[in-house]
Protein backbone atom coordinates (compact mmCIF):
# COMPACT_ATOMS: atom_id res chain seq x y z
CA UNK A 1 0.00 0.00 0.00
CA UNK A 2 1.43 3.37 -1.05
CA UNK A 3 0.10 6.94 -1.25
CA UNK A 4 -0.80 8.31 -4.66
CA UNK A 5 2.00 9.59 -6.88
CA UNK A 6 3.29 12.74 -5.19
CA UNK A 7 6.35 13.22 -7.39
CA UNK A 8 4.99 16.49 -8.78
CA UNK A 9 4.57 17.88 -5.26
CA UNK A 10 7.36 19.85 -3.62
CA UNK A 11 7.41 20.48 0.13
CA UNK A 12 6.99 24.04 1.35
CA UNK A 13 10.33 25.50 2.48
CA UNK A 14 9.87 27.87 5.46
CA UNK A 15 12.41 30.24 6.94
CA UNK A 16 14.61 28.68 9.62
CA UNK A 17 13.53 29.05 13.25
CA UNK A 18 15.51 30.24 16.26
CA UNK A 19 15.57 26.90 18.08
CA UNK A 20 16.59 25.05 14.91
CA UNK A 21 19.50 27.37 14.19
CA UNK A 22 20.57 27.50 17.83
CA UNK A 23 20.83 23.71 17.98
CA UNK A 24 22.70 23.48 14.68
CA UNK A 25 25.19 26.23 15.52
CA UNK A 26 25.58 25.68 19.24
CA UNK A 27 24.30 29.19 19.94
CA UNK A 28 22.14 30.66 22.67
CA UNK A 29 18.63 31.24 21.24
CA UNK A 30 18.47 34.56 23.11
CA UNK A 31 21.46 35.82 21.11
CA UNK A 32 19.81 35.22 17.72
CA UNK A 33 17.94 37.76 15.60
CA UNK A 34 15.35 36.02 13.44
CA UNK A 35 14.50 37.96 10.28
CA UNK A 36 13.64 35.03 8.03
CA UNK A 37 9.86 34.53 8.21
CA UNK A 38 8.27 38.00 7.94
CA UNK A 39 6.91 37.72 11.48
CA UNK A 40 5.90 40.66 13.62
CA UNK A 41 8.90 41.67 15.80
CA UNK A 42 6.56 43.30 18.32
CA UNK A 43 4.85 39.98 18.95
CA UNK A 44 1.08 39.49 19.12
CA UNK A 45 -1.39 42.19 19.95
CA UNK A 46 -1.57 42.53 23.76
CA UNK A 47 -5.34 42.52 23.41
CA UNK A 48 -5.10 39.17 21.62
CA UNK A 49 -2.95 37.72 24.39
CA UNK A 50 -5.51 38.81 26.97
CA UNK A 51 -8.32 37.26 24.90
CA UNK A 52 -6.43 33.96 24.74
CA UNK A 53 -6.06 33.94 28.53
CA UNK A 54 -9.69 34.87 29.02
CA UNK A 55 -10.99 32.11 26.75
CA UNK A 56 -8.45 29.38 27.46
CA UNK A 57 -10.90 27.48 29.66
CA UNK A 58 -13.34 27.19 26.73
CA UNK A 59 -11.19 25.16 24.37
CA UNK A 60 -13.30 22.08 25.08
CA UNK A 61 -16.02 23.78 22.99
CA UNK A 62 -16.16 23.97 19.21
CA UNK A 63 -15.61 27.53 17.89
CA UNK A 64 -19.13 28.21 16.63
CA UNK A 65 -19.98 31.57 18.20
CA UNK A 66 -16.43 32.94 18.00
CA UNK A 67 -16.26 32.06 14.31
CA UNK A 68 -19.59 33.81 13.71
CA UNK A 69 -18.49 36.86 15.71
CA UNK A 70 -15.20 37.16 13.81
CA UNK A 71 -16.97 36.81 10.48
CA UNK A 72 -19.39 39.60 11.43
CA UNK A 73 -16.57 41.87 12.62
CA UNK A 74 -14.62 41.41 9.39
CA UNK A 75 -17.72 42.00 7.30
CA UNK A 76 -18.28 45.25 9.18
CA UNK A 77 -14.65 46.28 8.77
CA UNK A 78 -14.75 45.87 4.99
CA UNK A 79 -18.40 46.83 4.46
CA UNK A 80 -19.37 43.50 2.92
CA UNK A 81 -21.92 40.87 3.90
CA UNK A 82 -20.97 38.10 6.35
CA UNK A 83 -21.53 35.57 3.56
CA UNK A 84 -18.61 37.13 1.68
CA UNK A 85 -16.11 36.49 4.48
CA UNK A 86 -14.55 33.03 4.53
CA UNK A 87 -12.58 32.65 7.79
CA UNK A 88 -9.83 30.06 7.45
CA UNK A 89 -6.74 28.58 9.14
CA UNK A 90 -4.34 31.15 7.74
CA UNK A 91 -4.63 32.70 4.29
CA UNK A 92 -3.37 29.39 2.89
CA UNK A 93 -6.55 27.81 4.25
CA UNK A 94 -8.54 30.21 2.08
CA UNK A 95 -6.42 29.20 -0.91
CA UNK A 96 -7.53 25.61 -0.28
CA UNK A 97 -11.16 26.69 0.03
CA UNK A 98 -11.00 28.48 -3.31
CA UNK A 99 -9.35 25.45 -4.90
CA UNK A 100 -12.14 23.23 -3.59
CA UNK A 101 -14.81 25.62 -4.78
CA UNK A 102 -13.42 26.22 -8.26
CA UNK A 103 -11.12 23.49 -9.54
CA UNK A 104 -12.25 20.45 -11.43
CA UNK A 105 -9.56 17.82 -12.11
CA UNK A 106 -7.27 19.20 -14.81
CA UNK A 107 -8.22 22.85 -14.30
CA UNK A 108 -5.23 25.15 -13.96
CA UNK A 109 -4.12 28.10 -11.85
CA UNK A 110 -1.73 30.86 -12.92
CA UNK A 111 0.63 32.39 -10.39
CA UNK A 112 3.77 34.51 -10.17
CA UNK A 113 7.31 33.21 -10.40
CA UNK A 114 8.97 33.84 -8.05
CA UNK A 115 6.07 33.63 -5.66
CA UNK A 116 4.28 31.89 -2.81
CA UNK A 117 4.67 28.15 -3.39
CA UNK A 118 1.29 27.28 -1.89
CA UNK A 119 -0.70 28.58 -4.87
CA UNK A 120 0.61 25.71 -6.98
CA UNK A 121 0.71 23.26 -4.09
CA UNK A 122 -2.98 23.72 -3.35
CA UNK A 123 -3.89 23.35 -7.02
CA UNK A 124 -2.00 20.06 -7.23
CA UNK A 125 -3.57 18.77 -4.01
CA UNK A 126 -6.92 19.29 -5.71
CA UNK A 127 -5.82 17.56 -8.94
CA UNK A 128 -5.30 20.82 -10.79
CA UNK A 129 -2.54 22.00 -13.10
CA UNK A 130 -0.25 25.02 -12.70
CA UNK A 131 1.23 27.72 -14.90
CA UNK A 132 3.43 30.74 -14.14
CA UNK A 133 4.01 34.31 -15.24
CA UNK A 134 7.50 35.67 -14.74
CA UNK A 135 8.39 38.66 -12.58
CA UNK A 136 11.97 39.79 -13.11
CA UNK A 137 14.66 41.50 -11.08
CA UNK A 138 15.61 43.63 -14.07
CA UNK A 139 12.54 45.85 -13.59
CA UNK A 140 12.21 45.51 -9.82
CA UNK A 141 9.67 42.70 -10.12
CA UNK A 142 7.13 45.21 -11.43
CA UNK A 143 3.59 43.85 -11.67
CA UNK A 144 1.17 44.81 -14.42
CA UNK A 145 -1.68 43.32 -16.39
CA UNK A 146 0.39 42.85 -19.54
CA UNK A 147 2.86 40.58 -17.74
CA UNK A 148 0.07 38.40 -16.35
CA UNK A 149 -2.01 38.28 -19.50
CA UNK A 150 0.96 37.37 -21.69
CA UNK A 151 1.06 34.04 -19.82
CA UNK A 152 -2.70 33.58 -19.41
CA UNK A 153 -4.18 30.54 -21.11
CA UNK A 154 -7.70 30.32 -19.71
CA UNK A 155 -6.73 29.24 -16.20
CA UNK A 156 -9.52 28.96 -13.65
CA UNK A 157 -7.67 31.02 -11.01
CA UNK A 158 -5.12 33.79 -11.52
CA UNK A 159 -3.12 34.74 -8.41
CA UNK A 160 -1.75 38.23 -7.87
CA UNK A 161 0.31 39.00 -4.76
CA UNK A 162 0.27 42.61 -3.63
CA UNK A 163 2.63 43.26 -1.91
CA UNK A 164 4.49 40.48 -3.65
CA UNK A 165 6.58 37.98 -1.69
CA UNK A 166 9.59 37.95 -1.86
CA UNK A 167 10.12 41.26 -3.69
CA UNK A 168 7.60 43.59 -2.02
CA UNK A 169 6.29 45.06 -5.28
CA UNK A 170 2.60 45.95 -5.57
CA UNK A 171 -0.01 45.85 -8.32
CA UNK A 172 -2.23 48.93 -8.82
CA UNK A 173 -5.97 48.28 -8.68
CA UNK A 174 -6.37 49.45 -12.26
CA UNK A 175 -4.08 46.61 -13.35
CA UNK A 176 -6.10 44.10 -11.31
CA UNK A 177 -9.25 45.31 -13.04
CA UNK A 178 -7.55 45.07 -16.42
CA UNK A 179 -6.71 41.44 -15.74
CA UNK A 180 -10.26 40.65 -14.63
CA UNK A 181 -11.68 42.43 -17.70
CA UNK A 182 -9.42 40.53 -20.10
CA UNK A 183 -9.80 37.04 -18.68
CA UNK A 184 -12.67 34.62 -19.24
CA UNK A 185 -15.87 34.94 -17.16
CA UNK A 186 -15.00 31.61 -15.50
CA UNK A 187 -11.59 32.88 -14.32
CA UNK A 188 -11.26 34.19 -10.78
CA UNK A 189 -8.58 36.80 -10.07
CA UNK A 190 -7.36 36.30 -6.49
CA UNK A 191 -5.43 39.19 -4.93
CA UNK A 192 -3.28 37.99 -2.03
CA UNK A 193 -2.95 40.88 0.43
CA UNK A 194 -1.23 39.03 3.26
CA UNK A 195 1.10 42.04 3.62
CA UNK A 196 -1.53 44.62 2.75
CA UNK A 197 -1.38 46.56 6.02
CA UNK A 198 2.23 47.54 5.36
CA UNK A 199 1.57 48.96 1.89
CA UNK A 200 0.49 52.48 1.07
CA UNK A 201 -1.91 51.28 -1.63
CA UNK A 202 -5.64 50.62 -1.53
CA UNK A 203 -7.00 47.15 -0.90
CA UNK A 204 -8.71 45.34 -3.77
CA UNK A 205 -11.63 44.36 -1.53
CA UNK A 206 -13.94 47.10 -2.91
CA UNK A 207 -13.60 45.42 -6.32
CA UNK A 208 -15.23 42.31 -4.89
CA UNK A 209 -18.49 44.18 -4.43
CA UNK A 210 -18.35 45.54 -7.98
CA UNK A 211 -17.79 42.27 -9.81
CA UNK A 212 -18.05 38.49 -9.44
CA UNK A 213 -14.58 37.53 -10.70
CA UNK A 214 -12.29 38.97 -7.99
CA UNK A 215 -11.53 37.67 -4.49
CA UNK A 216 -9.03 38.88 -1.88
CA UNK A 217 -6.94 37.04 0.71
CA UNK A 218 -5.99 38.55 4.08
CA UNK A 219 -4.30 37.22 7.22
CA UNK A 220 -3.72 37.96 10.91
CA UNK A 221 -0.22 36.46 10.72
CA UNK A 222 1.73 39.59 9.84
CA UNK A 223 0.61 43.02 11.06
CA UNK A 224 -1.48 41.51 13.86
CA UNK A 225 1.28 39.15 15.04
CA UNK A 226 -0.82 35.97 15.18
CA UNK A 227 1.20 33.71 12.85
CA UNK A 228 1.30 30.87 15.38
CA UNK A 229 -2.49 30.72 15.62
CA UNK A 230 -3.05 30.23 11.86
CA UNK A 231 -5.99 32.55 11.26
CA UNK A 232 -6.86 34.32 8.02
CA UNK A 233 -9.75 34.93 5.67
CA UNK A 234 -10.85 35.67 2.14
CA UNK A 235 -13.44 38.10 0.84
CA UNK A 236 -15.39 36.62 -2.08
CA UNK A 237 -18.24 37.71 -4.38
CA UNK A 238 -21.61 37.83 -2.64
CA UNK A 239 -23.16 35.23 -4.94
CA UNK A 240 -20.77 32.61 -3.60
CA UNK A 241 -22.08 32.75 -0.05
CA UNK A 242 -23.50 29.26 0.17
CA UNK A 243 -20.34 27.64 -1.23
CA UNK A 244 -18.43 28.25 1.99
CA UNK A 245 -20.40 25.71 4.00
CA UNK A 246 -19.71 23.13 1.31
CA UNK A 247 -15.91 23.57 1.23
CA UNK A 248 -15.05 24.68 4.76
CA UNK A 249 -13.27 22.15 6.96
CA UNK A 250 -15.44 21.70 10.08
CA UNK A 251 -14.31 24.10 12.80
CA UNK A 252 -10.96 24.68 11.04
CA UNK A 253 -10.35 28.06 12.70
CA UNK A 254 -9.83 27.35 16.40
CA UNK A 255 -11.62 28.97 19.34
CA UNK A 256 -8.50 30.76 20.58
CA UNK A 257 -7.52 31.88 17.08
CA UNK A 258 -10.94 33.41 16.47
CA UNK A 259 -11.02 35.11 19.88
CA UNK A 260 -7.49 36.45 19.47
CA UNK A 261 -8.25 37.74 15.97
CA UNK A 262 -11.38 39.49 17.23
CA UNK A 263 -9.38 41.28 19.90
CA UNK A 264 -6.47 42.10 17.59
CA UNK A 265 -8.84 43.56 15.02
CA UNK A 266 -9.66 46.38 17.44
CA UNK A 267 -6.08 46.94 18.63
CA UNK A 268 -5.27 49.85 16.34
CA UNK A 269 -2.29 50.92 18.43
CA UNK A 270 -0.49 47.60 17.94
CA UNK A 271 -1.12 47.56 14.19
CA UNK A 272 0.00 51.16 13.80
CA UNK A 273 3.20 50.46 15.74
CA UNK A 274 3.86 47.35 13.66
CA UNK A 275 3.33 49.16 10.37
CA UNK A 276 5.39 52.20 11.38
CA UNK A 277 8.29 50.02 12.47
CA UNK A 278 8.18 47.96 9.29
CA UNK A 279 8.20 51.04 7.07
CA UNK A 280 11.11 52.53 8.99
CA UNK A 281 13.06 49.26 8.95
CA UNK A 282 12.65 48.56 5.25
CA UNK A 283 13.89 52.08 4.47
CA UNK A 284 16.85 51.58 6.82
CA UNK A 285 17.75 48.26 5.21
CA UNK A 286 17.51 49.75 1.72
CA UNK A 287 19.70 52.70 2.71
CA UNK A 288 22.31 50.94 4.86
CA UNK A 289 22.72 47.39 3.58
CA UNK A 290 25.80 47.01 1.38
CA UNK A 291 23.88 45.29 -1.40
CA UNK A 292 21.34 46.35 -4.05
CA UNK A 293 17.77 46.05 -2.78
CA UNK A 294 14.29 46.01 -4.34
CA UNK A 295 11.80 48.70 -3.34
CA UNK A 296 9.37 46.97 -0.98
CA UNK A 297 5.88 47.65 0.35
CA UNK A 298 5.96 44.67 2.73
CA UNK A 299 7.63 43.95 6.05
CA UNK A 300 10.75 42.61 4.34
CA UNK A 301 13.40 43.64 1.81
CA UNK A 302 14.85 41.55 -1.00
CA UNK A 303 18.59 42.05 -1.50
CA UNK A 304 20.88 40.88 -4.28
CA UNK A 305 24.02 39.46 -2.65
CA UNK A 306 25.42 37.16 -5.32
CA UNK A 307 25.14 33.91 -3.37
CA UNK A 308 22.15 33.77 -1.06
CA UNK A 309 22.96 30.40 0.46
CA UNK A 310 26.49 31.40 1.46
CA UNK A 311 25.40 34.72 2.90
CA UNK A 312 22.48 33.25 4.86
CA UNK A 313 24.67 30.45 6.18
CA UNK A 314 27.48 32.77 7.25
CA UNK A 315 25.02 35.21 8.82
CA UNK A 316 23.59 32.42 10.97
CA UNK A 317 27.04 31.80 12.41
CA UNK A 318 27.00 35.45 13.48
CA UNK A 319 23.54 35.22 15.03
CA UNK A 320 21.33 36.67 12.28
CA UNK A 321 18.75 34.44 10.54
CA UNK A 322 17.64 35.64 7.10
CA UNK A 323 15.97 33.87 4.18
CA UNK A 324 18.04 32.36 1.41
CA UNK A 325 15.81 32.80 -1.66
CA UNK A 326 17.03 29.79 -3.62
CA UNK A 327 13.66 28.10 -3.02
CA UNK A 328 12.04 31.09 -4.77
CA UNK A 329 14.28 30.57 -7.79
CA UNK A 330 16.50 33.50 -6.75
CA UNK A 331 19.78 31.91 -5.61
CA UNK A 332 21.60 35.24 -5.74
CA UNK A 333 19.20 36.92 -3.30
CA UNK A 334 18.30 36.96 0.38
CA UNK A 335 15.14 38.29 1.99
CA UNK A 336 15.52 40.25 5.21
CA UNK A 337 12.40 40.67 7.35
CA UNK A 338 11.95 43.94 9.19
CA UNK A 339 12.74 43.77 12.91
CA UNK A 340 12.51 46.25 15.71
CA UNK A 341 14.75 49.29 15.32
CA UNK A 342 17.43 47.69 17.47
CA UNK A 343 17.20 44.33 15.72
CA UNK A 344 17.30 45.93 12.28
CA UNK A 345 20.30 48.08 13.11
CA UNK A 346 22.23 45.15 14.58
CA UNK A 347 21.27 42.81 11.74
CA UNK A 348 22.34 45.22 9.01
CA UNK A 349 25.66 45.80 10.74
CA UNK A 350 26.23 42.05 10.97
CA UNK A 351 25.16 41.45 7.38
CA UNK A 352 27.51 44.14 6.10
CA UNK A 353 30.38 42.50 7.96
CA UNK A 354 29.37 39.15 6.51
CA UNK A 355 29.19 40.49 2.96
CA UNK A 356 32.58 42.15 3.30
CA UNK A 357 34.20 38.98 4.63
CA UNK A 358 32.72 36.93 1.77
CA UNK A 359 33.56 39.54 -0.85
CA UNK A 360 29.90 39.71 -1.91
CA UNK A 361 27.06 42.18 -2.16
CA UNK A 362 28.88 45.33 -3.22
CA UNK A 363 26.35 48.02 -4.04
CA UNK A 364 25.64 48.56 -7.73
Amino acid sequence: MQPRDLSDHSPYVPGRGVEEVARDRGLDPDDLIKLSSNENPHGPSPAAVEAIREHADRVHQYPKSSHTDLTAALADKWDVTPEQVWVSPGADGSIDYLSRALLEPGDAVLGPSPGFAYYAMSARYHHGETAEYELTAADGFAQDAETVLSAYGGERIVYVTSPHNPSGSTMPLAEVEAIADATAPETLVVVDEAYGEFAEVDSAIPLVDERDDVAVLRTFSKAYGLAGLRIGYSVVPEAWGEAYARVNTPFAASELACRAALAALDDDEHVEQSVETARWARAYIADELDAPTVESAGNFVLAEVGDGERVADAAQDRGVIIRDCTSFGLPGHVRVSTGTREQTHDAVETLNETLADLGLGVRA
